[in-house]
C-alpha cells in the first residue's frame, strides 16, 4: 500500500531530516600543523564527526621548544577501555607505543599536554556505529614552561647551555601523571645572578600546582638546589630573570610514581613502567637502595628486555640500564645492559646501589623485573678445626638468636657484647668436607630466618673453609623471594628440560636404528652361511 498526501509528505520529510544530520563515511582529514600556533577539530565539528574514519595530525613547530596542547571541547563515544571511538595523543612522530601519552573518549576532555621536544601527533579514530560532536583542540609553541605530565622529563632555562634572556619569566607546571605519587626533583647543572635573598634572578619551587602552595625553596648563584621531593602529586617551578646579567642557566630531571623508588629493606623488587606492557619512550628513572653500613647488595635479573644495540657501534647507545655503586651517577659503572639478555647477579662494593633506565624516543620493550638482597656483613675465620663466624647484633636487631645458626638449628648463634657468634668445630653442625679445585675444603650453610607466620624467608650464605690456609670465605647463595627467582628459573629450566628431551628421543632413536643395523647384519651373515653349506652339499 502506497503513501499519499500530508502523511507521505512527512514520512519523507522525517527521512531527508535523518540522512541531514547522519554523519557521512571516510572524508580526508588530518595534516602537518606547523605553524607557531593554530587550532584542529575533529571533520563536521560542531556536528556530527563521520564514520569509519581516522585521522592524524602532526605538529611540528621549531626545535628547541616544546608543543603546548589542549582542548575546549571534547564529547566522543565513550567505552571503559576507549576500544570504539577515541583520540589519542603521541610524544613525538612514530606512532610506537612507547611515545603514547595517552587514548581518550567519552565527555571528560584530556589534559592539557607539553611535549618532550617539537614534535606531537594527535590520531582521532572513529568506527562504524555512534557518531558525536567531537573535539576542539589548540596548540603553541612554547620556548619555555609548560604542564608536564609524563613520568619523567628534564627542564631546562631558556637557550641552555647559552647564556638566558633578560626579563624572562617561565612556569612549568609538573604532575597529572597517573601514578599520583610525589615528585622529585634533581638539578643536574645551576649558575645563575647571585645576590642577597634571592631578589634578581631565581628558581622558586612550590609544594603544589600554584604559587598558593607552600614554597620549597628558591635559589639562585652557582650553588645547585638539594634535591627536592613534593609532597603532592604535583610541583611548580617557576624561573625569572631581571632587566641586567644572566648567567648559564639550569638543567634539571624531575621523577615521579614507578619512575623514582627509594628502597631501605633488606630486601626487595621492583620493575620498569608499565610492566610487563612495554615502557613509555623519554624515560629517565631511577631506583636507589640504600642499606645499613657494611651490607653489600646483591641484584637479581630475573626478566629484561630493553630496546636492543647499536648497529653501527654495537654499544647500548638508545634504551639501556646502568647500575652505580655508592648510589649516584658519580659512582663506580657497574654495568649498562640493554636487548634481550640473561644477566648474572651483580654484588655492589657498598651499601648504596643507583640503578638508571634511559629510553629515547621510539622503539619500546617489556622491560624489566629486578629482585634484590642486602647482603649481611659479617666476620667469617677459621682454624685447621673450627668455624668462627660473628655478625653484628645491630645488622640483624629484628632477630632472635635461634633464628640465626650454621647448618641446623641446634647450632644457634648467641649474643656476646654487640655481636651474634657462632664457635663450632668441623664434625658438627651439618658441616661436610669436599673437594673443590684439586683443595679439601671445609663447606656447611648459615641460615638467617626472617620468616613471618607462614611466609618462609630464609636467607642461606655458604660457608667455606680451607683449613692448610686457615682461609675462610662467604657466599650468599639464596636469598631473593623464592617465588619470583623460580618464575625466572623456571623457564630456564623448562628449556632445558625440552632439550634433554629432545636429545633422549635422538638417543632412543638412534639406539634403535642400531639395533635394527645389527639384526640385519646378523640375519645376512646367516643367509650367506645357509648359501655357503648348501652349494657344498650340491
Amino acid at each position: 500500500m502506497g503513501c499519499t498526501g500530508l502523511g507521505c509528505l512527512a514520512v519523507l520529510a522525517v527521512l531527508c531530516g535523518a540522512l541531514e544530520d547522519a554523519p557521512s563515511r571516510g572524508i580526508k582529514c588530518g595534516g602537518v600543523l606547523s605553524a607557531p600556533s593554530g587550532n584542529f577539530s575533529s571533520p563536521n565539528f560542531p556536528g556530527l564527526y563521520p564514520y569509519e574514519t581516522e585521522c592524524t595530525w602532526l605538529i611540528v613547530v621549531a626545535e628547541g621548544s616544546s608543543v603546548l596542547l589542549s582542548f575546549s571541547h571534547f564529547e566522543l563515544e565513550y567505552h571503559d577501555a576507549c576500544a570504539y571511538d577515541y583520540l589519542q595523543v603521541y610524544n613525538g612522530a612514530a606512532r610506537d607505543r612507547g611515545n603514547l601519552l595517552g587514548t581518550f573518549c567519552g565527555h571528560s576532555p584530556p589534559p592539557p599536554f607539553s611535549s618532550a621536544w617539537h614534535v606531537m601527533a594527535v590520531v582521532f579514530r572513529s568506527d562504524r556505529h555512534v557518531a558525536k560532536h567531537g573535539f576542539a583542540a589548540a596548540y603553541r609553541k612554547d620556548a619555555c614552561g609548560g604542564q608536564l605530565t609524563g613520568l619523567s622529563g628534564e627542564i631546562t632555562s631558556p637557550r641552555y647551555p647559552e647564556s638566558y634572556p633578560n626579563d624572562a619569566e617561565c612556569r612549568w607546571s609538573i604532575g597529572g601523571a597517573s601514578s599520583g605519587g610525589p615528585l622529585t626533583l634533581v638539578f643536574a647543572d645551576f649558575q645563575m645572578e647571585g645576590g642577597q635573598g634571592c631578589g634578581f634572578d631565581y628558581v622558586a619551587l612550590f609544594d603544589g600546582p600554584t604559587v598558593t602552595a607552600p614554597r620549597l625553596g628558591r635559589y639562585c648563584g652557582s650553588t645547585r638546589p638539594p634535591r627536592t621531593i613534593s609532597s603532592t602529586p604535583h610541583l611548580l617551578i617557576i624561573f625569572k630573570s631581571d632587566f641586567n646579567i644572566g648567567g648559564r642557566g639550569f638543567k634539571a630531571h624531575f621523577y615521579s610514581g614507578e619512575c623514582q623508588e627509594v628502597f631501605s629493606t633488606i630486601k626487595g623488587n621492583f620493575s620498569s613502567p608499565q610492566y610487563p606492557n612495554f615502557y613509555p619512550n623519554n624515560l629517565r628513572c631511577q631506583w636507589s637502595i640504600q642499606l645499613p653500613p657494611g651490607y653489600r647488595i646483591k641484584v637479581f635479573f630475573l626478566d629484561m628486555e630493553l630496546e636492543g644495540r647499536s648497529i653501527l657501534t654495537g654499544g647500548c647507545d638508545y634504551d639501556h640500564l646502568s647500575a652505580f655503586d655508592g648510589g649516584t651517577e658519580n659512582g663506580s659503572l657497574l654495568g649498562r645492559w640493554c636487548g634481550r639478555e640473561s644477566l648474572a647477579p651483580i654484588t655492589s662494593r657498598s651499601n648504596r646501589l643507583l640503578l638508571v633506565l634511559h629510553t629515547d624516543r621510539n622503539t619500546a620493550k617489556r622491560g624489566f623485573s629486578i629482585s634484590y638482597v642486602g647482603v649481611v656483613p659479617m666476620n667469617v675465620s677459621c682454624t685447621r678445626t673450627d668455624f668462627h663466624i660473628q655478625i653484628p647484633v645491630q645488622s640483624l636487631a629484628q632477630l632472635e638468636r635461634s633464628r640465626i645458626y650454621l647448618g641446623t638449628p641446634s647450632c644457634a648463634a648467641q649474643v656476646v657484647g654487640r655481636n651474634f657468634k657462632i664457635h663450632t668445630r668441623f664434625d658438627t653442625c651439618g658441616t661436610e668436607s669436599q673437594r673443590r679445585n684439586n683443595t679439601s675444603v671445609i663447606v656447611s650453610t648459615l641460615y638467617l630466618d626472617f620468616s613471618v607466620g607462614d611466609q618462609e624467608d630464609i636467607h642461606q650464605y655458604e660457608v667455606q673453609c680451607e683449613p692448610k690456609r686457615k682461609e675462610a670465605s662467604v657466599t650468599l647463595i639464596a636469598g631473593p623471594d623464592p617465588s619470583r627467582l623460580s618464575q625466572a628459573e623456571n623457564l630456564v629450566d623448562t628449556q632445558q628440560r625440552e632439550g634433554e628431551v629432545m636429545d633422549t628421543r635422538e638417543i632412543k632413536s638412534q639406539d634403535t636404528s642400531d639395533i635394527v643395523f645389527i639384526s640385519i647384519c646378523i640375519l645376512a651373515g646367516l643367509l650367506m652361511v645357509i648359501a655357503v653349506v648348501g652349494l657344498v652339499l650340491l
